[in-house]
C-alpha cells in the first residue's frame, strides 16, 4: 500500500481477519446477514465450518459468540455499527463484557458513513456506550494499513474488543507498517500553539487543515489515536501540557466519545483549555456523505474555522 492509495476499509479488514483464521483455528467468524459487505466472501467458501450466518438477529450471535469462546474459541462478530452496539446492548454489556470473554466485535458502515439511511444507521454513540463496559478495549484505526494491525493486534489480545470501521475508501495516510500496539498514539506533526486530538476518519482531514494552517502561522501539534480506549495519557498529558490548548475532532457525539475521555484525563490539570468538535446530540440529518460533513462542520473548512475560533 502506497500512500494516497484509497482502499474500502471493509474488503481490508475482512481480507486481513479472513487471512489471519485461515490460518488459526480457533477463529471463527459470524454474521448477521452481512458476511459478504463485511469482506467474507473467500473465507465463506475456504472455510464454511468456521463461518456463522446467524440472519437478522444480532442478539442471539452475540450469544452464540459467547458460547464459542466459553468453549475456546475466538469470535469475530461483524455487522453494521449501530447493529452490533445499540442493539444487542444488554448482550454486549452481560455476555461479552460481564463475562470478559475473548470476543471482537467490529463495527462497519460507522460513525454517519452510512449517511444516506440516516438516524437509524448512524453510529454516533458507540464510543460512549461500549466504553462504559468495564475492560472493552475500543479502537477505530485511521487508515487501512492500521486496519490490518489493529486486526492482528485484536486477535492476539486476550478480551473483549470494540473495533470501529467506515464504510467510503479512505486513503493509505502513514508510510510505516509497525506492529499496532493497543493503547498507542500517534504523533502525526508537532506543534506549539494547539493540540488537536483525532481518531478514525477524522485523522485524513486534521492532517490536511495542520497543512493548511502552517500558511496562516498557526502550529497545529497533532495527534491521532487508533486506540479511543485505554487512551494513551502520556503522549496526550505531554502535549497538552506544552500547546495549552486541545481541540478533540471525531466523528461521534460531542458528549460522551473521545472528547469526552480526554476532557476526563485533562479536568485536574491546570490552566488547560478544551473543547469537543463532533456532532451534536441530535437525531443526524441524512444525505451525501461529504455533505453531512460539511453541516456539521467536520470537513476541512469546518475543521479550521474552529481552530480559528479557538485561538481567537
Amino acid at each position: 500500500m502506497k500512500i494516497g492509495e484509497y482502499y474500502d476499509p471493509r474488503k481490508v479488514f475482512g481480507a486481513s481477519v479472513s487471512a489471519i483464521a485461515k490460518q488459526n483455528e480457533r477463529i471463527v467468524l459470524f454474521s448477521s446477514d452481512s458476511g459478504k459487505s463485511s469482506g467474507f466472501s473467500d473465507f465463506m467458501t475456504a472455510c464454511p465450518d468456521r463461518y456463522f450466518e446467524c440472519g437478522i438477529a444480532e442478539q442471539g450471535t452475540i450469544g452464540m459468540a459467547a458460547g464459542m469462546a466459553t468453549g475456546g474459541f475466538i469470535p469475530v462478530f461483524c455487522a453494521i455499527a449501530p447493529f452490533v452496539t445499540c442493539r444487542p446492548y444488554e448482550m454486549f454489556r452481560n455476555d461479552v463484557g460481564y463475562m470478559h470473554q475473548n470476543i471482537k466485535i467490529v463495527g462497519r458502515n460507522s460513525g454517519i458513513t452510512y449517511s444516506d439511511l440516516g438516524s437509524t444507521h448512524h453510529s454516533l454513540e458507540d464510543f460512549a456506550i461500549v466504553r462504559m463496559i468495564p475492560e472493552v478495549v475500543i479502537l477505530a484505526p485511521q487508515d487501512p494499513n492500521e486496519i490490518k494491525e489493529a486486526t492482528k493486534a485484536m486477535l492476539a489480545y486476550d478480551g473483549p474488543v470494540y473495533m470501529r470501521i467506515g464504510n467510503p475508501a479512505i486513503p493509505v495516510l502513514f508510510e510505516d507498517t509497525e506492529p499496532f500496539v493497543i493503547g498507542k498514539g500517534r504523533l502525526i506533526c508537532e506543534g506549539t500553539e494547539i493540540t488537536v486530538i483525532s481518531t478514525g476518519s477524522m485523522t485524513e482531514y486534521v492532517m490536511k487543515v495542520a497543512r493548511a494552517l502552517k500558511s496562516d502561522h498557526i502550529h497545529v501539534e497533532h495527534i491521532g489515536l487508533p486506540t479511543v480506549y485505554p487512551l494513551d495519557r502520556e503522549l496526550i498529558l505531554k502535549s497538552a501540557r506544552k500547546t495549552r490548548r486541545v481541540l478533540i475532532v471525531e466523528e461521534h457525539y460531542r458528549d460522551g466519545g473521545l472528547g469526552t475521555l480526554v476532557t476526563e484525563l485533562l479536568s485536574e490539570e491546570p490552566d488547560i483549555s478544551v473543547r469537543r468538535h463532533g456532532i451534536p446530540n441530535c437525531y443526524a440529518t441524512n444525505g451525501p456523505y461529504n455533505d453531512v460533513l460539511s453541516y456539521y462542520e467536520l470537513d476541512e473548512e469546518g475543521i479550521i474555522q474552529h481552530i480559528k475560533d479557538f485561538m481567537n
